[in-house]
């Protein structure tokens, strides 16, 4: 049993990503990167998920933010009309020492107290301000577009914010109101 995302979320150590000396490397969840329509497609509007915070979050996470918008965007407006991308990589590998789970285990558990632990996970690390998700939609759609994103925000352990990054023709993005 894997314990809840709160324990793995805030950044407490250097970053370990060095796969050569890991026997067993977890496989990760996210596979899909980008999703929609992008081939000779120019969209008019570019929105980004930006985080608020420094933080990690597990490929769970990611998985479960790129399906909800994912899926969200392709029964409202179709696969033709978005193009969807997941702009960060779980590196970072987590590692935790599982504890013994049965009585008087608190007596027999003493050795190993700064143990170096077995690779369980993967997680992103992500610096405030740093692009998580991207969409790009037409003007059209952007009430969905922003609908998207907020239910993806829901899904990751940070405050985000949607913030406007392109606008075509630059005369939307007085429009949109989100620059």
């Amino acid at each position: 049993m894997v314990r809840p995302g709160r324990c793995y979320r805030h950044i407490k150590r250097p970053p370990y990503t060095r796969h050569k000396y890991i026997k067993r490397i977890p496989g990760r969840k996210l596979v899909l990167f980008r999703m929609g329509k992008k081939k000779n497609r120019n969209f008019q509007l570019t929105l980004s998920l930006t985080t608020d915070e420094s933080v990690q979050i597990r490929h769970e996470a990611l998985e479960a933010m790129r399906i909800a918008a994912n899926r969200f965007l392709n029964r409202s407006i179709g696969v033709e009309s978005y193009f969807l991308w997941v702009r960060i990589y779980p590196h970072q590998i987590l590692r935790e020492k599982r504890m013994m789970a049965f009585a008087g285990a608190d007596r027999i558990q003493e050795g190993m107290r700064r143990s170096f632990g077995k690779p369980f996970s993967l997680a992103a690390r992500v610096r405030p301000g740093q692009p998580v998700l991207t969409l790009e939609v037409d003007f059209k759609h952007l009430q969905i577009a922003k609908d998207a994103l907020r239910r993806a925000k829901m899904k990751l352990p940070t405050p985000c914010t949607v913030r406007l990054d392109r606008a075509n023709p630059p005369e939307l993005a007085v429009k949109v109101g989100l620059h």
